[in-house]
């Protein structure tokens, strides 16, 4: 449901760089707040997308091997690079943006240029967010894992009997 969401939010980012396009174009004049609009928009679709693109594997991997492995191998690589990889380094990343985000929103901080957008805290709230619906979606992988490399087992059990 929230990569559905998020992906409504690429048609906004659309139309706000378009708009940007336009006044620039014909009117000569650019907009520090529009600017960086886009700016936040495209890290909401990142941040918030960034779990349903692992659900859907359509995140950026180096396939050298991984496309000729075994589904059994495969959910080897899924189970240790979660384990090992994904799921500490999102902790740790969680942790640090929170408190982050924040000391952000306790200073009310804003955008530092005149024009900008305030409430900057929203957008570094977006980080542990986003990475907690990430971190959900690598548990989720790490169980389908164990429950690939579990039927395997099995299947190979009843294949020696």
């Amino acid at each position: 449901m929230v990569g559905k969401t998020v992906s409504w939010l690429t048609l906004l980012l659309v139309f706000v760089v378009c708009l940007e396009v336009v006044k620039r174009s014909l009117f000569n004049t650019t907009s520090i707040w529009s600017m960086e609009l886009q700016w936040h928009i495209f890290s909401l679709i990142f941040l918030l997308g960034a779990g349903y693109a692992l659900k859907h594997d359509r995140h950026v991997r180096v396939d050298l091997f991984y496309t000729n492995f075994s589904k059994r191998d495969q959910a080897w690589v899924n189970f240790f690079g979660s384990i090992l990889l994904l799921i500490p380094w999102l902790l740790v990343v969680i942790y640090f943006s929170f408190y982050y985000a924040l000391d952000a929103w306790y200073l009310n901080e804003g955008s530092p240029d005149p024009g900008g957008l305030p409430a900057r805290y929203l957008i570094k709230f977006a980080v542990p967010v986003g990475l907690s619906l990430l971190l959900l979606q690598a548990i989720s992988v790490t169980l389908s894992s164990l429950i690939t490399l579990k039927e395997t087992v099995a299947e190979t059990s009843l294949k020696s009997d």
